[in-house]
């Protein structure tokens, strides 16, 4: 069903189970959680939005090493991204966000019906929205999907400092780690629940591996050269020489990114977010400097339940 304006998806919005989070309304909306003023843009594009065979997709749930994959893909895609002159690399003048913009916020946010024939080809799109919502064309096409995901225990960690940060920045005090955690545990967060968000794209990712390539963040950190020479061989961009592949990790490492100046300064033209905030540590198992021994082995279990005869699990 095409919408030619947003009163449709206000009226739904108006009958869909509503709670606080964080300072701001979430909605159920198909099983999951989405904050308010994301919404309205991610019922446009399921409804409006139409895929091309050779657009890329990076999905995921919130906080799961998205933005370094939002470097990592269009250095991929981009014939400049493996050669050795640095003068040209869009990450000098751009943040990650720019590289591969928001489907539901940077263009369905302010225009349910954009215009998005300016877009060179192949265009880059990120979504946090999970399987079920995303537009049909995207699901039906041939385009290409990428799915990051991550430990839950630091994909938690990450989104409550990320979160604080934000309120920090407005002098507020920030949100209690305890109450935070529960709500986590509880599936009740931007995106969720975490675990059925992945499961969605796990799930599809077996049967089409062809459509869907399904990442975790602690392979990337673990093995990157070879996690990056896998990705683009599913993207179509095979790398030539292992030069090439070095200087893809090079440009796009977590050091570089973080002390680049467009990354320090600025804010996100979508969310109002300052740059800065998308990089802080980027480690695996930083949630041993917060988790207590029982809030460990809750989530742990909770996560053992979910995944249950899926195949997928995080090392435990």
């Amino acid at each position: 069903m095409e919408c030619g304006d947003f009163s449709t998806f206000y009226t739904l919005m108006g009958q869909l189970p509503k709670v606080k989070w964080f300072r701001s309304d979430l909605y159920n909306w198909e099983g999951f959680w989405h904050l308010g003023h994301h919404l309205p843009g991610a019922m446009a594009a399921k409804s409006n939005f139409q895929a091309k065979d050779d657009d890329v997709f990076l999905t995921s749930s919130i906080k799961t090493g998205t933005t370094w994959l939002k470097a990592i893909i269009p250095t991929i895609m981009n014939p400049k991204g493996r050669k050795d002159d640095d003068s040209d690399d869009p990450l000098l003048k751009h943040h990650p966000n720019e590289l591969m913009p928001s489907l539901e916020l940077g263009f369905y946010k302010a225009n349910p019906n954009p215009d998005l024939s300016h877009m060179p080809s192949p265009r880059l799109f990120r979504t946090h929205v999970p399987y079920t919502s995303l537009p049909e064309s995207v699901k039906t096409s041939a385009c290409k999907i990428v799915y990051i995901t991550r430990d839950p225990k630091d994909t938690f960690v990450s989104s409550w400092h990320f979160l604080n940060a934000l309120i920090g920045d407005r002098g507020k005090d920030p949100w209690p780690f305890k109450d935070a955690y529960e709500s986590f545990c509880n599936g009740v967060h931007a995106a969720g629940p975490f675990h059925d968000h992945v499961l969605g794209y796990w799930r599809e990712s077996i049967k089409r591996p062809e459509k869907i390539y399904f990442m975790r963040y602690e392979d990337m950190k673990k093995d990157p050269m070879g996690e990056v020479k896998k990705l683009a061989c599913f993207l179509g961009r095979p790398f030539e020489k292992e030069e090439e592949v070095q200087k893809v990790l090079w440009r796009c490492s977590l050091d570089r990114l973080k002390n680049l100046e467009v990354n320090q300064h600025g804010i996100d033209p979508w969310l109002g977010v300052e740059n800065k905030h998308y990089f802080r540590r980027g480690i695996v198992g930083d949630w041993k400097n917060h988790f207590t021994d029982e809030m460990k082995g809750k989530l742990d279990q909770l996560t053992a339940m979910k995944f249950e005869g899926s195949g997928l699990d995080f090392g435990y």
